[in-house]
C-alpha cells in the first residue's frame, strides 16, 4: 500500500447507533482501519518512521471516533432501565414490609403460646413432684411398722426422724420445685420480652421504612411531575423554535425564488437591450457605409445597400466591417 494511503474521517451518528453497537456491528469501520494498518512503511528512512507514528495517530483517533459515541449511547441505555430498576427495588421493598405487617401477629400469637406452655410444663412437673414425695412417704410408713413392734422409744424417735426427714425432703423439694419452674418461667418471659422487643424493633422499623419509602415517592412522583412540566415546557419552546425555523426557513426560500426570478428577468431584459443595442450600433454602421459609398463611390442606395450586404456576408476577399 503506497504512503498516500489516508483513512476517511469516522463519524457516528445518534440515530446510526442502535444498528451498529451490536454483534460484529464495527466490522466495516476494523476493516478500513486494518487496510490502512496493512501500508508498511521504510522503518530506515525518517520520513518511513514519521510515517509510521501518522499511522498510529490515526488508528488512535479513529478509535476515539468510534468508541465516544459508543460510550454515551451505552450510557443512554443504562439510564433508560434504571427508572425500571428503581421501581422494582421499591415494589420489593413495599412487599417485605407488607409480609412483615401481616405475619406480626401470628408471631406475637406464638409467643404467647409458647410462654402459655412453659408456664403449663413446670405446674404439671411440680404436681408429679408433689405427688412422687406422697408416695415416698406412704412407703417409708409400711417400712416402719416392724421397728414399732420392737421398741416404744425407737418407734417414737424414728418416726420423729422420718416425719421431719420426709417434711425436710417434701418441702427442698417443692422450692426445689418452685425454684426451677420460677426460673424457667423467668426464662420464657424474658425470651418473650426479647421476642416482643425485637417485634417491636421491626414493627418500628416496618413502619419507619413504610414512612421513608412514602416519602420518597411522593418526592419521586414531585421530581417526575416537575420534570414531566419541564419536559413539556422545552417540547413547547423547541416545538415555537421549530415552527419559526420552519417560518423562516420558507421565507428564505421565497425570497430565494423571488431573488431567481427577478434576477432571471433582469438577465432577460438585459439580453435583450445588450441586443437592442448591438442592433441600433450595426444599424448605424451600416447606415455611415451606405452613405459613405453613395458619396465617394456613385452608387445609387439599392447598390451601395447591395454591396454592404456582401461585405457583411463575406463574399467580398480582403474586406470586412468592424462594429
Amino acid at each position: 500500500m503506497s504512503e498516500t494511503t489516508e483513512l476517511a474521517v469516522l463519524e457516528i451518528k445518534p440515530e446510526q447507533a442502535p444498528a451498529l453497537y451490536v454483534a460484529n456491528g464495527l466490522d466495516a469501520y476494523l476493516d478500513q482501519i486494518r487496510e490502512l494498518a496493512a501500508e508498511v512503511p521504510d522503518v530506515t528512512t525518517k520520513k518511513g518512521r514519521d510515517r509510521i507514528g501518522s499511522l498510529a495517530r490515526m488508528v488512535g483517533s479513529s478509535k476515539k471516533a468510534i468508541e465516544e459515541p459508543g460510550r454515551a449511547y451505552l450510557k443512554q441505555l443504562k439510564e433508560a432501565v434504571k427508572p425500571a430498576e428503581d421501581e422494582l427495588r421499591r415494589f420489593t421493598r413495599e412487599c417485605d414490609t407488607i409480609r412483615d405487617q401481616i405475619l406480626a401477629p401470628r408471631a406475637a400469637w406464638d409467643v404467647e403460646q409458647e410462654r402459655l406452655k412453659a408456664e403449663e410444663e413446670a405446674r404439671i412437673a411440680a404436681e408429679k413432684l408433689a405427688a412422687q414425695i406422697e408416695a415416698d412417704h406412704e412407703i417409708a410408713l409400711l417400712m416402719n411398722d416392724k421397728f414399732d413392734r420392737d421398741a416404744a422409744e425407737a418407734k417414737a424417735e424414728a418416726e420423729r426422724q422420718r416425719v421431719a426427714h420426709e417434711e425436710d425432703i417434701k418441702r427442698q423439694a417443692v422450692e426445689q420445685a418452685r425454684i426451677e419452674a420460677e426460673q424457667k418461667a423467668k426464662q420464657e418471659r424474658e425470651a418473650a420480652a426479647r421476642r416482643e422487643a425485637d417485634l417491636k424493633a421491626a414493627k418500628e422499623k416496618a413502619e419507619a421504612d413504610t414512612k421513608a419509602a412514602q416519602e420518597r415517592a411522593e418526592r419521586e412522583a414531585k421530581e417526575a411531575q416537575e420534570r414531566t412540566a419541564r419536559l413539556a415546557q422545552e417540547a413547547r419552546e423547541q416545538a415555537e423554535r421549530d415552527k419559526q425555523a420552519a417560518i423562516e426557513a420558507e421565507q428564505r426560500k421565497a425570497k430565494a425564488a423571488e431573488d431567481a426570478r427577478l434576477a432571471e428577468e433582469k438577465r432577460i431584459a438585459d439580453e435583450a437591450a445588450a441586443r437592442a443595442a448591438n442592433e441600433a450600433h450595426r444599424k448605424t454602421i451600416g447606415t455611415a457605409v451606405v452613405n459613405a459609398l453613395i458619396a465617394n463611390a456613385g452608387l445609387t442606395r439599392s447598390q451601395a445597400i447591395d454591396v454592404l450586404t456582401q461585405i457583411k456576408d463575406g463574399n467580398i476577399p480582403h474586406t470586412s466591417i468592424t462594429y
